[in-house]
């Protein structure tokens, strides 16, 4: 049976006379090495594994992005600003960087590798696997969803023996259920765009992650996702995501 090792740090990833703020920071054993997850804010999440940095959803409202490491892989699950910035991509991006995109994202990132539900590529040397992420109940005033079916992705990202999956923004969908193996979740949990703690709970007994991170919070209660899994075999993890 794999092990699974995690333990919480904080760490400053530039110097206090910077002004960059300090960020928790998580460090996760995998079959090839340790993967470091640094909670940058949000939906922002930076990972470090084998010399590699991946970073998803990027935005620079919740970090100065020109004093965080370079990217070797960038992913953005959709085209909201809260998601996409072309700024941050900017600051992190080197000419060997690899952006993965969603197709609503291509526009705004020229030469995005575009990667569509049920895609898997191989990016940076990483098994990427995109997967559905969508609304079904929150709507917009006009009826339409806040994020519809097809327009953006979720994420599985392969780290050794070590699948990390990013929801994206979206509820709790049937096509949660064919996650498998998932060793560590994102699952966003803000309304009314994403997922109430009991949508968010239920999307984590159908991924069973050993290890789940509520993220893109907002002003929802994480502790209540604690409580409503009290029993099952997941570790909630409350990180400062809101």
């Amino acid at each position: 049976m794999r092990t699974l090792v995690c333990c919480l740090i904080v760490v400053a990833l530039a110097s206090s006379a910077s002004g960059q703020r300090v960020f928790e920071r998580d460090t996760i054993a995998t079959s090839q090495g340790p993967l470091e997850i640094t909670f940058v804010g949000h939906a922002s999440v930076m990972f470090r594994w084998q010399n590699k940095v991946v970073h998803v959803d990027p935005v620079t409202r919740e970090a100065d992005y020109a004093q965080l490491p370079k990217a070797d892989l960038v992913l953005i699950t959709h085209e909201h600003r809260d998601h996409l910035d072309t700024l941050a991509l900017r600051q992190m991006c080197t000419p060997s960087t690899v952006v993965g995109v969603s197709e609503a994202c291509k526009e705004g990132v020229p030469g995005g590798v575009i990667l569509r539900n049920g895609d898997v590529d191989t990016l940076a040397g990483l098994r990427i696997e995109a997967v559905p992420a969508y609304n079904i109940l929150h709507q917009r005033e006009n009826g339409q969803p806040f994020h519809p079916r097809g327009r953006g992705n979720g994420y599985v990202i392969v780290f050794g023996d070590t699948r990390v999956y990013l929801a994206g923004d979206t509820e709790d969908i049937p096509e949660m259920a064919e996650l498998r193996d998932i060793s560590v979740a994102f699952l966003p949990m803000n309304l009314p765009y994403t997922m109430t703690p009991e949508m968010a709970a239920h999307a984590a007994r159908m991924v069973k992650p050993k290890v789940l991170y509520p993220y893109h919070y907002g002003r929802s209660d994480p502790n209540q996702l604690v409580e409503l899994l009290q029993g099952e075999k997941i570790e909630v993890r409350i990180r400062q995501m809101r």
